[in-house]
Order: C-alpha cells, then sequence, then structure tokens
C-alpha cells in the first residue's frame, strides 16, 4: 500500500522518509498525513468525499481536512478492478467545547453558508450519506432539489407491509408539504456539509480551531445543515446562537421549526434505510407532524 501514496508524498516533502502506519503515515518531519484505500466497489463512496472536501477547503480553508491526492490503483480505469485512494492531511481531532461550537457556528455561517453554486441546487457527483448514495444532479429550485433527495430515499426503502404508511405519507410530504414550506423561499444554493451531526464535528488538537470531517456536501439550503446536527445531541447550543447571530433565519421565520422537521426527516430517511427499527417510527411522527400543519393537505382523517 505504501507505494500508492509514497509519490505524493515525495512531492510534498521531497527529502522525508515516511513511516506507514495506515491510516496514519508519519514523516521524518515530524508532519502526519491520513491515507486509506477502498475496495473498486467503494469508487463513488471515494470520488463523492474528495469533490466535497474540495468545495469545502475552496470555501473555508483549514475548516475540514486539505485533501492532497485521490485516484484510483491500476492504469486500465476502464476494467473497474482499481482499488480508490485518498491522502489527507492528518488531524488530531477532539471534541467540541462550547466556545469552538461558537466558532464554528460563525464560520458555518459566515464562509460555507455564504459560498454560491454557480450551476443550481444539487451537486456534480453523487455523495453518501453514510452508507446511501445521495443521486445528485443540478436542479433549478430548491423545491426540485429537495423533493427529489427525499424521493431517492422513498425508492431505497423495502416494499413491505410495515412501511407501506410511511411510503405512502412520505409522497404525501413530497406533494404538498415541500412545496408549501419550500416554494416561497429566497434562497442561494451555497455549499453545506451534508451530514454535521456531532460525530463529524470536532477541534483540531494542534490549532484548537473547529472541524469537520466526513462530508457529503450538496448545493442547497444553510437551515438544512443544521438539522441532523440538532437530532442527536453533541453539539452545543452556542453553535446555534452563533450560526443566527451571522445567518438570520430564512423568511418566513414563522415557519423555521416546520422547516427544521422537514429537514430532520430526510435523515430520520436515511437512517431508516440504513438501519430501520425505530427510526422509521421517528419518521412517520415527523410526517405526521408536518401533515398536520399543512393546509393543503385535506386528509388529516388519516393522522394520528
Amino acid at each position: 500500500m505504501s507505494s500508492i501514496f509514497l509519490p505524493y508524498l515525495q512531492s510534498i516533502e521531497p527529502d522525508a522518509q515516511f513511516t506507514f502506519n495506515l491510516p496514519v503515515i508519519t514523516s521524518s518531519t515530524g508532519k502526519r498525513y491520513y491515507a486509506k484505500v477502498g475496495s473498486p466497489g467503494e469508487k463513488d463512496q471515494y470520488a463523492g468525499e474528495a469533490e466535497s472536501l474540495r468545495a469545502i477547503f475552496e470555501a473555508a480553508p483549514g475548516l475540514a481536512p486539505r485533501l492532497l491526492a485521490t485516484g484510483t490503483t491500476g492504469n486500465d480505469a476502464r476494467s473497474g478492478a482499481g482499488n480508490p485512494f485518498f491522502l489527507s492531511e492528518y488531524m488530531d481531532i477532539g471534541g467540541l467545547t462550547i466556545q469552538t461550537a461558537e466558532l464554528l457556528g460563525e464560520r458555518l455561517a459566515k464562509e460555507l453558508h455564504t459560498f454560491k453554486s454557480p450551476n443550481g441546487f444539487g451537486f456534480a457527483v453523487q455523495t453518501y450519506c453514510g452508507a446511501t448514495r445521495q443521486d445528485n444532479g443540478w436542479f433549478s429550485t430548491w423545491e426540485e432539489c429537495f423533493s427529489t433527495m427525499v424521493e431517492n430515499l422513498l425508492q431505497k426503502l423495502p416494499s413491505e407491509r410495515r412501511y407501506a404508511e410511511l411510503l405512502n405519507k412520505g409522497e404525501e410530504v413530497r406533494k404538498r408539504v415541500v412545496p408549501w414550506l419550500l416554494r416561497p423561499l429566497v434562497i442561494d444554493p451555497v455549499l453545506l456539509h451534508g451530514d454535521l451531526w456531532s460525530g463529524n464535528t470536532g477541534i483540531d488538537r494542534k490549532t484548537g480551531q473547529p472541524v469537520i470531517f466526513d462530508p457529503s456536501s450538496y448545493y442547497g439550503h444553510g437551515e438544512a445543515d443544521l438539522a441532523i446536527a440538532r437530532m442527536f445531541g453533541g453539539i452545543p447550543n452556542s453553535f446555534f446562537a452563533a450560526y443566527h447571530k451571522q445567518m438570520p433565519k430564512t423568511e418566513p421565520v414563522q415557519q423555521y421549526n416546520l422547516r427544521g422537521d422537514l429537514y430532520e426527516l430526510y435523515h430520520y430517511l436515511n437512517h431508516t434505510v440504513l438501519f430501520g427499527g425505530g427510526y422509521a417510527s421517528s419518521a412517520l411522527q415527523k410526517m405526521n407532524k408536518l401533515l398536520r400543519a399543512c393546509p393543503q393537505y385535506s386528509d388529516h382523517s388519516q393522522l394520528p
């Protein structure tokens, strides 16, 4: 495996020697690198993470590990037999504090969520939220983009009887709730991390600065990045306060919490796809809440 990364490392530090203890590589100068090699079937995951990190570095240098090299082993890319690989700077990451969470909120609002796409909503390559492939593309409106993202998740659910209500109400959310809540928004497509839960945030112990990693990026509504950050805890409230100090809530403000429920629904559906179990009931609870609030949904008799 060392032969994959050595040419890239030598181009960065020509006179250094390197010790390989993958996924960490240490140079004789004391610098460390993060390296990994995947299976042929993981090429899209590696490409999605690489493009996400490139975009984040352009928008907010230092906020995520800098990508140094990525590619596929072997000379015949058409054979599909090569292994994807990935090389980035190494960060020794610790947990967020109240103060560093505040800095993270500021940077997200001022840098990442002001970095606009020239191509619309979506992303140029497929990214993966966990192990779930996000079938990205480009869309002219946020409504269309998000509706398609939800549709893709619904299509990934098994067509089993236990998911029948979830699938039916999911389609109602797409038809009724998504247009109601998202069509009125006047927003630009800005860069999102895409999977911003506490396990993908921290501080670089070397610099003391906040860092995010393992992105599944796309261009969308900045508030969507806050959804999973709220769902599982671990990110201090100072993050949200600092974020909205720099980035006011989108109008109509009175629908802010309902939009949050809609964006959280996406992640509950994704967790249902990945893990099943209680996440399906959590997704259904969100659907029922959104449909109860939606004036365009007529069949309230089917809601608990």
